[in-house]
C-alpha cells in the first residue's frame, strides 16, 4: 500500500526510470517529469510528500523549480540530485528550503536514508501546524455573522446541541461556513479546553485514509518509519471534525463506523485496541442521500451522523445578510491590512445585492478583503473589485435560467480563464481548498484542453 509520494523530476529518461523503479519497490508512489514546467503541473494537481529534483536540467533549472514548489507547498521536502562539480550550488539549494542533496551517480540506500529522514521532518512540521493552530487561538473568531431568520435558528440550534455528545451532521454549500459552525458547536461544549480536530475528507488520497484518522505504528508499511497518532487520538477528550464526509471511501467507513458505535480502533500494524472519547461533527455540500441510493455512502454511516442536522442556506437566500457581512470582512480586513475604509459605495452595495455568490460568505470575504486592498480612497467602489466576473455573473442570471449547477460550472470556469489556469490562484479567489477545486473540475468535466 503506497502511502507517501514521491515526484522525480530528470530530463534524462532512463534516470528518471532506475529512480522509480527502485522506489516503486519501496512502496512509494511516485510520479515523474522530464522538464521543471511539467513538475509544476503535477504538483497542481497533486499533494506530495517528497520530491527529488536533478540540479542541472534546460530550461527551468533545479534551483527555479525548488523556489516554486516551496510557494505552492511549504512543507514538501525537496531533495536535489546533483553532479560532483555542483555540490557548492547544492548546498545553495539548501539554503532556499532543500532538505539536502545526494550526488551522481545516486548511492540508493544514501537516498533511502536521506529519503526517511525527508519524511520525518515532513511530520514534525505536521505536527507543529496542530501546536501552532492551537498557540494562534484558534476560537477567537467565531462570530456567525447574520440578522436573518435562517441564520438566528441556526445560532439557537448550536447552542443547543453544543453541550451534549450528540454527533452533528452540518449541511450547506461550499463557503457556507460550516467549520466556523463546528468550531463554535466545540467552544461552547464542555470540550473547549481539548483539542479541535479537522480532517478534510476530500483532501486525502483513499490510501491515507485509514493512516491519517487511526495512525500506525513503525513498520507497519514501507515508510512508517515510527508510530504516527492518529486524528481519532489526536482528539481525544475534544472533537473531531469531518470535512465533506461523503467523500469518504466505502471501505474506509466500514471501519469508521465501528469506532463511531464503540469509540475504539486499532492503529495500522497494531494489536493494542485503543479507547477514546470523541465527539463528531461532521460536514457535507453533497446530497448523501443521493450517495446512498448509488450505493456511494452506508445508510447506517448516514443515521450514526446525521443525530443532529444543521442546514446552513447560500447566501443567495439570504441576502438581507450580506450588507451586514461585508461591514464585518470590512473591519477584519482594516486590521489585518493596516488600513482605513469605511464603506462601500452605492453602485458596489448594488452588484453585491443582486450577485448571486456561488462561493458564498468566503467568496464574499474575498472580495472585500481584495477591495480593500485595492481601495485609494476610505471607500470600496467598482474599480475596486477584484475581478469583472461580479457583473458578468450578474447580467448571466438575469437573462438566461440556468441551474444552480450551470451557474457555479460557468463561474469557475471564468475565474480559471481569468486566472490563465492558474488553480493556486483560482482557488483562492473562490475561496476553496486546491484540492476542492480539483473536484469541481473533474465534477464539471472542466479541462484546459477542451477550452
Amino acid at each position: 500500500m503506497a502511502l507517501y509520494r514521491i515526484l522525480v523530476v530528470d530530463d534524462e529518461e532512463a534516470q528518471r526510470q532506475m529512480l522509480a523503479g527502485f522506489l516503486e519497490k519501496q512502496d512509494f508512489s511516485v510520479k515523474t517529469a522530464e522538464s521543471g514546467k511539467e513538475a509544476i503541473i503535477l504538483c497542481q494537481n497533486n499533494n506530495f510528500e517528497i520530491a527529488l529534483l536533478d540540479l542541472k536540467m534546460p530550461g527551468m533549472d533545479g534551483i527555479e523549480l525548488l523556489k516554486k514548489l516551496k510557494e505552492m507547498n511549504t512543507e514538501i521536502q525537496v531533495i536535489m540530485m546533483t553532479a560532483y562539480g555542483t555540490v557548492e550550488t547544492a548546498v545553495d539549494a539548501m539554503r532556499l528550503g532543500a532538505y539536502h542533496y545526494v550526488n551522481k551517480p545516486i548511492n540508493l540506500d544514501e537516498l533511502k536514508l536521506n529519503i526517511s529522514k525527508a519524511l520525518e521532518k515532513y511530520y514534525l512540521l505536521q505536527e507543529n501546524k496542530y501546536l501552532k493552530e492551537e498557540l494562534e487561538g484558534k476560537f477567537k473568531d467565531l462570530q456567525i455573522i447574520g440578522s436573518s431568520q435562517v441564520i438566528n435558528e441556526v445560532l439557537s440550534t448550536v447552542s443547543r446541541v453544543a453541550k451534549t455528545k450528540s454527533t452533528v451532521l452540518i449541511r450547506g454549500e461550499s463557503g457556507t461556513g460550516k467549520e466556523i459552525v463546528a468550531r463554535a458547536i466545540h467552544a461552547l461544549s464542555d470540550r473547549t479546553d481539548k483539542r479541535f480536530v479537522a480532517v478534510s475528507c476530500a483532501a486525502l488520497p483513499e490510501t491515507l485514509f485509514e493512516a491519517e484518522l487511526f495512525g500506525h505504528e513503525k513498520g507497519a508499511f514501507t515508510g512508517a518509519i515510527r508510530r504516527k497518532e492518529g486524528r481519532f487520538e489526536l482528539a481525544d477528550g475534544g472533537t473531531l471534525f469531518l470535512d465533506e464526509v461523503g467523500d469518504i471511501p466505502l471501505e474506509t467507513q466500514v471501519k469508521l463506523l465501528r469506532v463511531l458505535e464503540s469509540q475504539e480502533f486499532e492503529r495500522l500494524g497494531g494489536k493494542e485496541t485503543l479507547k477514546v472519547d470523541v465527539r463528531i461533527i461532521s460536514a457535507t455540500n453533497q446530497d448523501l442521500e443521493e450517495k446512498i441510493k448509488g450505493k456511494r455512502f452506508r445508510e447506517d454511516m448516514y443515521y450514526r451522523l446525521n443525530v443532529i442536522s444543521i442546514l446552513i442556506p447560500p447566501l443567495r437566500e439570504r441576502k438581507e445578510d450580506i450588507l451586514v457581512l461585508a461591514d464585518h470582512f470590512i473591519r477584519k480586513a482594516n486590521l489585518k491590512c493596516g488600513k482605513k475604509v469605511n464603506g462601500i459605495t452605492p453602485e458596489v452595495k448594488d452588484i453585491i445585492l443582486n450577485y448571486d455568490w456561488p462561493g458564498n460568505v468566503r467568496e464574499l470575504e474575498n472580495v472585500i478583503e481584495r477591495g480593500v486592498v485595492l481601495s485609494r480612497t476610505d471607500v470600496i467602489d467598482k474599480n475596486d473589485l477584484p475581478y469583472l466576473g461580479l457583473t458578468k455573473s450578474r447580467e448571466i442570471s438575469s437573462s438566461i435560467n440556468l441551474s444552480l449547477r450551470e451557474m457555479e460550472k460557468n463561474h469557475i470556469l471564468n475565474i480559471l480563464i481569468a486566472s490563465d489556469w492558474n488553480l493556486n490562484k483560482s482557488a483562492e479567489i473562490l475561496g476553496i481548498h486546491r484540492n476542492t477545486l480539483r473536484l469541481k473540475m473533474k465534477e464539471y468535466g472542466i479541462e484546459k484542453s477542451r477550452m
